[in-house]
């Protein structure tokens, strides 16, 4: 069977050129980057040049990157250190946040007693910045505010630059999930006075277990892994040599191809939802994910016109990778928070939402071999439904 793989928002494949690069990493640089001699300090320099690297692409000090075993460090560490070191009181979030971030908040209000308020989205899946500022100009608490750049179920974009200008009027830090944006968009930090900031390397063909954190410098944030003095003194513990030589040469293939990568994926995109527009009667597409101009081009989230929970397990046999939410929710049985914000009562109980996500390797090919599958699936259930009402 040829297998069709649709669920990039979860993890990408490796490229070649990672995977070669981490293999000669782990030959020709398996010295400790802590110890003095030259298999240490050749560990070492690989590091640092990755790091100038992230840096450069980000328009930031070396210094404000760290790195992490991923995004959910990331955005560990930034949230559980803004409370214990830096005195946040108060966070301001929203219900559509990855797990990592909802539980990180969740943690720091039953334990610290932190003051939460969510911003609750409209039915689109939008924020609404006025009720941000409204929320920022109600306590002189210090606050700290987290909001994802893009959501990774529905693919909504909020305006960074906005949102981060918002909060540093108001005194607050800004904390964005950005790890379904990082190496898929232009971000320059320089100009986004956003204070932290988060990274997995396997959401651009990059190796799992190695991501970073941007921490501004002027933040006085501190590390919550102790021990060692690696990585400024901000997270503890052997770094991980050939993970971030494959993230370096994951971000230099990610910007160099970054606007023929967007222009192809885009092209995709739009071909995914004319054809289930075509094929599948009743769809409807969840958020803004159907918008190219106002959502993450490597997704779209679609709602199917019928209950079927099934659904990505008969796609799975049929040798086609889908995702019916999060990976970090796959195993939930009830719907994802992000899902019961954007559908209403009814089509919670009567529809089934799919998440469909690409990369350059994705073809058009692949796209027909799903609508087909999809649309096979769907008559079969319809005329199921259909034998069971005559019954």
């Amino acid at each position: 069977m040829n297998k069709i793989y649709l669920d990039n928002a979860a993890t990408t494949p490796l490229s070649e050129e990672v995977i070669d690069a981490m293999v000669e990493t782990m030959k020709m640089n398996f010295g400790n980057p802590s110890s003095t001699h030259s298999f240490g300090q050749d560990a070492k320099i690989l590091i640092e040049n990755v790091r100038r690297q992230v840096a450069d692409y980000l328009h930031v000090s070396p210094a404000e990157i760290i790195f992490t075993s991923c995004g959910t460090e990331s955005n560990n560490m930034i949230i559980k250190s803004s409370v214990s070191h830096l005195g946040v009181e108060r966070i301001i979030s929203s219900p559509m946040e990855h797990k990592c971030v909802s539980e990180s908040i969740l943690d720091m209000k039953n334990r610290k007693g932190v003051e939460v308020a969510y911003i609750r989205p409209n039915e689109k899946g939008d924020i609404d910045l006025n009720k941000l500022e409204e929320l920022l100009k109600a306590s002189y608490k210090k606050t700290l505010v987290s909001l994802m750049h893009a959501n990774n179920e529905i693919g909504n974009i909020i305006d960074l630059k906005k949102v981060a200008e918002l909060c540093k009027a108001n005194n607050a830090l800004f904390h964005s999930d950005t790890v379904q944006t990082m190496a898929h968009m232009n971000l320059d930090f320089s100009e986004i006075p956003v204070d932290f900031a988060s990274c997995s390397a396997h959401k651009f063909h990059g190796p799992k277990g190695i991501g970073f954190a941007f921490i501004r410098k002027s933040s006085g944030l501190k590390g919550i892994i102790t021990g060692g003095p690696q990585e400024r003194s901000l997270r503890a513990g052997t770094e991980n040599v050939a993970g971030i030589a494959g993230l370096g040469k994951a971000l230099e293939l990610s910007i160099k191809n970054m606007d023929a990568y967007t222009r192809y994926m885009q092209d995709i995109k739009q071909y995914t939802i004319d054809r289930l527009s075509v094929e599948i009667p009743g769809i409807k597409f969840n958020g803004r994910s159907s918008e190219l101009d106002h959502s993450l081009y490597t997704l779209v989230s679609l709602l199917l016109p019928y209950k079927n929970p099934l659904i990505g397990l008969q796609l799975d046999m049929k040798g086609i990778a889908v995702s019916q939410g999060s990976a970090c929710s796959s195993g939930a049985s009830k719907p994802s928070m992000v899902m019961m914000m954007v559908l209403s009562e009814d089509e919670m109980d009567d529809c089934t939402p799919l998440r469909v996500s690409f990369s350059h390797m994705t073809t058009k090919q692949d796209i027909d071999v799903f609508v087909n599958a999809l649309r096979e699936i769907s008559q079969e259930l319809i005329i199921e439904n259909t034998n069971v009402e005559h019954r």
